[in-house]
């Protein structure tokens, strides 16, 4: 974009300047409509009009500066702010004579020679009022991506200009030193969540550092009702921003969602909540970031947090005219009073008039009265909708689905039967195909899809991925339940598991290809998998439909198809591992638990065991961990599983090193060791080598730690296990400097330091653990300047990660 020169700044401020002595000047008003194009870029431009003060004087040049300055910055990145300023300084010129410099005695701050400037800076003659340094915000960590998971705007948004104006007046009254929340509420259907994206869309270049989206609505992916509890988006969010480990209780997650926002310029929209209880712990703690709720309720207790409510209302009538004429064309025109009527009867909600204009886009000899009949003929249809709007959107959706293809109607009836909450190619594929040739099959859920998007029904919201709306899931599941019969209804689910199960397969593949269980392919025939290109295609799969993966373990379980919850359940290893949901964790291996038990499989049962104790050691539940290892080493031994026996009392040491108990941890260990070796596990046993060099150190048996660790890392890097052997390095280096031998120590710590700032062993938890080592070592040999420099680095670090090892450092520098 061709920026404003500083030239332009010049002859802005001159302009300015010559129209300040009369602010009632015609100029002046015209300098008024400029300011309100640039708000539109920036909202927080309105805070500098009307200047402080005008006329002569100091005080007035300092108030036209800051202004011109913002302006001159808005019109660098915005094309009407720009077009606007050099429309202004075009029609009124200021003076054309340069102003005089003053003389080299009144200069009270002088820069001069090759002078450097770090950091904020002030040089002035005279200063007024306050000066506020703004410091940036952090820089992005390296290798995580700035999250953008607001959902997509659509092209059919209309109107709204008065509501996006109160919305950027909210804005623009916000305290400099207080959280913002801002509430939009509404009716059903009346396009609260795109209202939503779209103003945040239009700021996203106030949120630099990124913008989170949680639905927290009531209506989960298996049907049933409830608010999605704020545990669970805390978890989503925490782990977006890069949280290595998750803590279990809510108050610590609310902790480390504050500390690891604080400063952010970050929005957050919170999509259909409940209560003002449910969205409390999701706030943000800084004035840097907003957060925006949507709602069918006014959720006034949220003003006790100094929420802003803006309630959201149906279009205009014009405005709801034009949406229909989208799809009703030149009809509308010719029937003015038709299309009021239509909608009046739609109660002007958005959704419900989009849904009659693609009833009249699907059947263009239709007319606009006739639709208007139908709509009136909904019994109670107008009462209905003085309340909630509810049977208007029923009526709509039942005349959507009354005109869609016979094929279309039957994949929106088995769609609705489903818990899932999104629907990707090669699912719909499988419903709509039956005993198709797969290509024909293909083709004909294009053709079935095509017709759902047009008519409203559905959106897609990724390439080939498609979600129903909320309040269109329980329609399509209403008519699935009473149209298709008991066969029908069993298939479209078994189809739907049986993908399920092929796609987590495909995805296990290639994220965690040692896990795959021997002698449990997915059988052919079995419905084809989603495509997936590459890990981060099937991490991003599997984060996507992680909901519908567990609607479908849930279902498995509920109606005795064993075998599927358990193997489903296993093949998730890679989401569980990668995104780390503990709530969902401990659920599926529980449900896959009991469905291996049932269905026979020994082998199973052993997965399902190990797997889940490692989720509920990661939530901190040790008791339940270590009991759930003692079933599987019970099973193990009784089959005389070795390598699943070594699995079993490794998590049981573990345990025991958690919670301190030291010896019983050694036992362990070593029993582990000496499985593992028996049978040629060398990763295994390396692994057994650097927890018993855990435990000697935990223990103060320094030479024992360095003995077992030296042999570890040794093995480690001889088999290419880059992460593993780094870590033992880590930790080498640690018991060195502790035992005395300060310089190989250190050496070792700064290898380990830089191998995971980059590369394969990437890791910030252990950067921070390096450097909070190295802060001793300095602190050992007396560099307390080191020491601080070192122990504030990892501080730093931990505050994103754990707030718990931040306060431990912040203590350290407290004793310096």
């Amino acid at each position: 974009m061709r920026a404003f020169s500083s030239d332009g700044l010049e002859a802005l401020l001159s302009a300015m300047a010559a129209c300040d002595a009369d602010p009632e000047s015609p100029a002046w008003r015209d300098l008024a409509q400029v300011v309100a194009t640039a708000a539109r870029a920036d909202p927080s431009v309105t805070r500098l009009w009307p200047p402080r003060a005008t006329g002569g004087g100091p005080a007035a040049a300092a108030s036209r500066q800051e202004l011109a300055q913002e302006l001159h910055a808005l019109a660098s990145r915005d094309a009407a702010t720009l077009h606007a300023l050099t429309e202004w300084v075009r029609h009124h010129p200021g003076s054309t004579h340069t102003p005089p410099r003053p003389p080299a005695a009144a200069t009270t701050n002088v820069i001069s020679g090759d002078s450097v400037l770090h950091g904020p800076s002030v040089q002035a003659r005279d200063i007024h009022g306050g000066i506020h340094f703004h410091p940036p915000s952090p820089p992005p960590r390296p290798g995580l991506p700035v999250p953008r998971q607001l959902p997509p705007v659509t092209a059919r948004f209309i109107d709204r200009e008065a509501d996006r104006s109160a919305l950027n007046a909210l804005r623009a009254r916000r305290s400099a030193n207080a959280p913002q929340v801002l509430v939009v509420s509404g009716l059903a259907g009346v396009g609260k969540t795109t209202f939503a994206a779209h103003w945040l869309h239009e700021h996203a270049g106030t949120f630099p550092d990124g913008q989170l989206y949680a639905d927290l609505g009531g209506q989960t992916p298996d049907g049933e009702n409830g608010p999605t509890s704020p545990v669970v988006v805390l978890e989503a969010f925490l782990v977006a921003l890069g949280a290595s480990s998750v803590p279990t209780g809510i108050a610590q997650r609310s902790a480390l969602w504050r500390s690891m926002t604080s400063g952010l310029r970050l929005a957050v929209l919170l999509d259909n909540a409940f209560t003002a209880a449910q969205v409390r712990p999701l706030l943000l703690g800084t004035p840097t970031g907003l957060t925006m709720v949507t709602s069918r309720s006014n959720l006034t207790g949220l003003r006790v947090d100094g929420a802003c409510i803006h309630q959201l209302t149906g279009l205009p009538a014009e405005s709801a005219v034009e949406l229909l004429t989208v799809g009703g064309g030149t009809r509308v025109a010719r029937e003015p009073a038709a299309a009021r009527e239509v909608v009046r009867l739609c109660g002007r909600l958005p959704l419900a008039v989009a849904l009659a204009s693609a009833q009249l886009a699907l059947r263009p000899h239709r007319s606009v009265s006739a639709l208007a009949d139908s709509l009136s003929r909904g019994q109670g249809a107008v009462d209905t909708l003085r309340v909630d709007g509810e049977s208007v959107m029923r009526t709509a959706l039942d005349l959507s689905y009354d005109i869609l293809p016979d094929d279309s109607r039957a994949l929106y009836r088995r769609m609705g039967l489903l818990p899932a909450d999104r629907y990707d190619h090669a699912l719909l594929t499988a419903l709509a195909g039956g005993g198709k040739d797969p290509n024909d099959a293909g083709h004909a859920a294009d053709i079935a899809v095509n017709a759902l998007v047009e008519a409203n029904l559905l959106e897609e919201t990724g390439p080939g991925i498609y979600r129903f709306h909320d309040l269109v899931q329980p329609h399509a599941r209403r008519l699935g339940e009473e149209r298709e019969d008991a066969g029908r209804r069993e298939q479209a689910l078994r189809r739907f598991v049986d993908w399920c199960l092929s796609t987590a397969a495909s995805a296990e593949s290639i994220l965690t290809p040692s896990h795959r269980l021997p002698g449990h392919d997915v059988p052919a025939g079995t419905v084809p998998a989603t495509p997936l290109d590459g890990p981060e295609e099937a991490l991003a799969w599997l984060d996507a439909h992680r909901n519908s993966l567990m609607g479908a373990v849930r279902h498995s379980a509920r109606v005795g198809w064993h075998s599927s919850c358990w193997r489903l359940t296993d093949l998730m290893w890679p989401l569980f591992l990668r995104l780390r949901p503990s709530e969902m964790w401990t659920e599926a291996h529980r449900l896959g638990l009991e469905a291996a038990r049932r269905s026979g499989s020994r082998q199973g049962e052993g997965r399902m065991l190990t797997s889940g104790a490692i989720g509920l050691r990661n939530a901190g539940r040790y008791p339940e961990a270590a009991d759930w290892y003692r079933q599987a080493l019970e099973l193990a031994t009784a089959d005389d599983d070795v390598r699943q026996q070594a699995q079993a009392l490794s998590g049981l040491g573990h345990v025991s090193l958690l919670t301190h108990r030291l010896d019983e941890a050694r036992a362990h260990f070593e029993h582990t060791l000496r499985l593992r070796e028996s049978i040629g596990y060398r990763r295994g046993a390396a692994l057994s080598r650097r927890r018993l060099g855990e435990t000697a150190l935990a223990g103060g048996d320094l030479a024992t730690a360095a003995e077992q660790l030296r042999r570890a890392a040794a093995e480690l890097e001889s088999l290419g296990e880059t992460y593993e052997a780094t870590r033992v390095l880590a930790l080498l280096g640690h018991v060195l400097d502790c035992s005395g031998d300060h310089d190989e120590g250190a050496a070792r710590l700064r290898e380990a330091l830089a191998r995971f700032r980059a590369g394969d062993a990437r890791s910030e938890h252990w950067e921070a653990r390096c450097l909070e080592w190295l802060g001793q070592a300095a602190e050992t040999r007396g560099d307390h300047a080191e020491s601080i420099r070192l122990y504030e680095a990892a501080r730093d670090l931990f505050r994103h990660l754990n707030p718990e090892d931040a306060e431990r450092l912040d203590g350290r520098l407290r004793q310096q």
